[in-house]
């Protein structure tokens, strides 16, 4: 399966869910393999930030930031259970490429009445990318939400009756995921990260039941 995660709009943190998703498949013994699609090379600085502490290699990250990904993706694809595709915001091009290679695309949002789910330029190019791929399968994805809160129950009603929809895993904003970040350790890897650990595996789990 190629996932990607997509959306215009910087800092919602497709990076943070892109590297932990990858881990956790990893931790399940599946062969993953994370794709770096933008140009600023944030998932490939967190793994050379990794080998630089010395810490064990859980799944290849590689970089692939141009508009052949589309065509290169399926043949990385049959040597791998998960391609995990990091995607560039604002870059048209690379988008589209992105949009074609994947299987699955997932949109992460944040609970916050200035951050849109989604520009209106994203979702033209999903909709123009399902005329040349129509099984293609998208997903909003709730992220950094406080729990409990009003504004991300009313979020979470507002997606689930929308299109594309949202998965009913949501991650919280926690600090584990930031310091994951920094130190090139993923959550399930940190002290009292078993909250935030058990939110991205459910997350893994509903992703994986996306498709047949």
């Amino acid at each position: 399966m190629i996932v990607a995660l997509l959306n215009q709009k910087g800092g919602v943190g497709k990076t943070t869910l892109a590297l932990h998703l990858a881990g956790a498949w990893a931790s399940q013994g599946r062969r993953v393999l994370v794709i770096d699609a933008d140009p600023q090379g944030s998932a490939l600085d967190w793994s050379a930030q990794r080998a630089h502490c010395g810490l064990p290699r859980l799944f290849g990250v590689m970089g692939l930031a141009r508009e052949t990904l589309h065509r290169e993706a399926p043949e990385l694809a049959r040597d791998h259970d998960h391609l995990v595709i990091d995607g560039p915001p604002r870059v048209a091009g690379l988008l589209r490429s992105a949009l074609l290679a994947s299987d699955v695309v997932l949109m992460p949002a944040q609970p916050s009445p200035f951050d849109g789910w989604a520009s209106e330029e994203m979702l033209r190019l999903l909709g123009e990318a399902r005329v040349f791929k129509p099984s293609l399968v998208s997903r909003f994805v709730l992220n950094r939400a406080a729990a409990r809160t009003l504004i991300a129950a009313d979020t979470i009603s507002a997606l689930a009756a929308g299109e594309p929809p949202a998965l009913t895993a949501t991650v919280g904003q926690r600090v584990v995921f930031a310091d994951a970040a920094r130190g090139g350790r993923l959550a399930f890897e940190q002290p009292r990260g078993d909250r935030a650990a058990r939110e991205v595996r459910a997350l893994a789990r509903e992703v994986e039941g996306l498709t047949p």
